[in-house]
């Protein structure tokens, strides 16, 4: 057990200080890119930074534009939904070129050419945690409602909003990121346990207990986390609060944040949960612990399945999807994690073109069925829900891993999927929690009140 879940803190401080703005990426971006950063390379002539890849897709005789990204799936995408769109618009024929640089070689590249307001792509993903620091002053990206507006009713607004700025949209998101529970049905099945029994938080504790007792300690109903505050967004949207308010002014002393973390103190006590190893699941060591069936349950986001299938691949057949528990019945069981913006740049001389490419390569039935079946995300146009041809597919890898199907669950929950914002202020705040609160909390059981009335004094410092 302690070699599943105990790692020394210093590791579980490093894991994630960004922890709460997982990607949709192959791993979680803004994760990899923090715990195995790759040497940042630049040519001694241009002082440039060298690319990771570069690849032109499309005819020589269409519109050129330059994309770039800093996950190569997405340009995998982008390149396969080019070639649709070629087929389909012969009088607007587009060429690419895609670049992937390292995560924060791009966003630093990005800001540097907002700046002076030269050299930015047409087009260029932003992930969610990077997104506040190029709404600051004058946004130098192409509004996009009017192009989204064909979708708008059927695409979820939550996540439409977190890429906005004053009621107008800017990003267009590759997923919802719903957070659900997953539950390893197999192992509760055979300690007695029903995960569809459980409703609520008190449920989810009284089945940790009965697990604790049934399986002699050898199993943890859950792990709880100390780089990432996957629980604590959950918590917020199950209570329909915000740490941050509309002007962007935080406030981490909610009962949001605390009434979670005490409560996940309390399972720590008794013996029902410990601190996730790696800081959170998202790792390799989270992923150990999930493979070695030592861990039952935990929350998070739909796209998380694509860890089980390229980590986990053995542990197929035992998992289901279930909404999450709530305080309360009645309460939303769900909030929207991760995700990367896709935006067009001011500087751009074919912004139009752009953005009618981007919204068809991420909102369009087309793209969206791409989504899900190639990249295993929880497309935001609910359209796709509801076709059950592409939803219930058998042959779908993600379908036949799982034993309750995810869209199911997402029409169950798709009413009550909560956002949290992401503003300035929230790098400061993810480094109070993740560094020091949930750490200190979790770990050395300080005082939850004490610790967060300090993080926001520290919080406070920065805005």
């Amino acid at each position: 057990m302690k070699r599943c879940f105990r790692v020394a803190a210093a590791l579980s401080a490093l894991a994630l200080s960004v922890g709460s703005f997982t990607s949709c990426g192959g791993k979680s971006e803004s994760a990899s890119s923090a715990a195995a950063p790759k040497a940042e390379e630049k040519s001694e002539k241009t002082n440039e930074i060298k690319a990771d890849a570069i690849s032109t897709v499309g005819p020589d005789s269409g519109t050129h534009l330059e994309l770039w990204t800093f996950v190569d799936l997405h340009s995998q995408h982008y390149a396969a939904m080019l070639e649709q769109w070629n087929k389909e618009h012969p009088d607007k024929q587009i060429q690419i070129t895609f670049t992937t640089y390292p995560y924060g070689d791009m966003h630093n590249k990005l800001i540097m050419a907002n700046q002076t307001g030269t050299g930015a792509p047409d087009i260029c993903d932003v992930e969610i945690g990077q997104f506040p620091n190029f709404t600051l002053g004058n946004v130098q990206f192409v509004e996009m409602d009017k192009y989204i507006e064909p979708y708008k009713d059927n695409v979820v607004q939550s996540r439409l909003d977190i890429y906005g700025k004053d009621g107008k949209h800017y990003g267009i998101p590759f997923h919802v990121g719903a957070t659900v529970m997953y539950y390893n049905d197999e192992l509760l099945s055979k300690y007695g346990i029903d995960y569809k029994t459980i409703k609520t938080w008190d449920d989810f504790e009284k089945a940790g207990l009965k697990l604790k007792e049934a399986s002699n300690g050898e199993v943890m109903m859950t792990g709880a986390d100390t780089g990432g505050t996957d629980w604590l967004w959950l918590s917020m949207a199950e209570n329909k609060q915000d740490w941050t308010d509309a002007n962007g002014k935080a406030n981490v002393c909610i009962n949001g944040v605390s009434d979670m973390i005490k409560m996940q103190q309390r399972w720590v006590n008794e013996g029902i949960a410990t601190p996730t190893a790696g800081g959170q699941i998202d790792t390799e060591a989270g992923y150990a612990c999930v493979g070695d069936g030592k861990i039952a349950a935990f929350p998070k986001a739909l796209w998380y399945m694509s860890r089980f299938l390229n980590y986990m691949p053995e542990q197929s057949g035992k998992w289901a999807i279930a909404p999450c528990p709530v305080y309360k019945e009645g309460q939303p069981r769900s909030v929207g994690i991760g995700g990367t913006g896709t935006v067009v740049s001011l500087q751009s001389k074919h912004q139009e073109l752009a953005a009618e490419f981007i919204v068809y390569a991420k909102l369009s039935l087309e793209g969206e069925k791409r989504i899900w079946e190639v990249l295993g995300f929880d497309p935001v146009n609910t359209d796709m829900w509801q076709d059950t041809s592409l939803t219930h597919d058998p042959s779908n890898k993600y379908v036949a891993y799982f034993r309750t199907n995810p869209f199911d669950v997402l029409n169950v929950i798709k009413d009550e999927i909560g956002g949290i914002k992401c503003v300035p202020i929230s790098s400061a705040i993810n480094e109070q929690i993740n560094l020091n609160v949930l750490n200190n909390c979790l770990e050395s059981g300080a005082d939850v009140d004490e610790e967060l009335s300090t993080a926001q004094g520290e919080i406070d410092l920065e805005q």
